[in-house]
């Protein structure tokens, strides 16, 4: 009985532990459908500002041209939770893989999870805890504006010139390494022959174009990270849902074959009672 009784309660917690990430599942599958809508939201936002961008760079790209020898700064955007596969694991691995190609990038690490594989790096000049759930990406993204404000102060000598962000790319499905600022500087000939009117100096403007710019850049990609997370953390937990359905269907074997073991040793008692019953002369003997 004590047997059967410790599958039951096996049993009874691989339930339990089943119904928890049922619902982890579903936190996931509703962030995925939420985010799905504000990553092409964002992405027409950045196709318009990216063609003002060329627009106006096509004719004074000269405003941000800045030395080869400048300070890089990468932010690595991971996951403040975990079971979401090797997410942090491939961020992990690329940094590794391209950081020694150049001995002056510094990095900006975000999210616990990423943080810890990053521990003894020493160029982790920063690091922030990263979102769980869309709605609080405004708040790292403070945390960030903030980070990299005092880096720029702390740098002054030896100024941070190229800001990139590594992460994963839900459109392209591998992480990738994206430039942020500078922005960009068209390579062909302008459309256009007559360079755009401002109502601000051109310094003025791009100075205000980068900042619009960095901003919604952020936005699409903390979007596109997210949403790998969430997509890599639901196949997590069907996997995992589905390793534990087996080990229910391996119990629930067990568990027959015990109930049925005890049902024979129970018949066999009441058949040996009712043959001592049924035979006067043993019962005689044992008197």
């Amino acid at each position: 009985m004590s047997k059967r009784l410790e599958i039951k309660t096996h049993f009874e917690t691989l339930g339990e532990i089943k119904g928890i990430l049922s619902a982890m599942k579903n936190l996931a599958l509703l962030e995925i459908r939420k985010l799905d809508v504000f990553l092409s939201t964002q992405q027409r936002v950045m196709a318009s500002i990216e063609s003002v961008s060329q627009d106006f760079l096509s004719f004074h790209g000269h405003l941000q041209s800045l030395p080869t020898d400048l300070q890089q700064l990468w932010i690595i955007i991971g996951s403040e939770r975990g079971f979401c596969g090797d997410f942090n694991k491939v961020l992990y691995e690329f940094v590794q893989a391209h950081e020694n190609q150049n001995d002056k990038t510094l990095l900006v690490v975000i999210g616990n999870q990423l943080l810890a594989k990053f521990s003894d790096n020493a160029r982790v000049v920063a690091d922030i805890n990263s979102h769980s759930v869309s709605e609080e990406i405004q708040v790292t993204l403070l945390h960030l504006a903030e980070i990299l404000n005092r880096l720029q102060q702390q740098f002054k000598r030896n100024k941070i010139g190229r800001i990139s962000a590594v992460y994963h790319d839900a459109h392209k499905k591998n992480v990738v390494l994206q430039q942020l600022l500078p922005l960009e500087t068209p390579q062909e000939a302008p459309e256009s022959a007559y360079p755009p009117m401002l109502n601000l100096k051109p310094s003025q403007f791009l100075a205000q174009l980068t900042d619009h710019y960095l901003y919604a850049a952020l936005h699409e990609i903390f979007y596109s990270s997210l949403m790998v997370e969430n997509h890599m953390r639901l196949k997590h937990m069907e996997n995992a849902i589905h390793r534990l359905e087996k080990n229910e269907e391996q119990l629930q074997l067990q568990y027959n074959r015990v109930r049925q073991e005890e049902i024979i040793e129970e018949i066999e008692v009441i058949l040996l009672s009712a043959e001592a019953l049924s035979d006067p002369q043993a019962s005689t003997l044992r008197l």
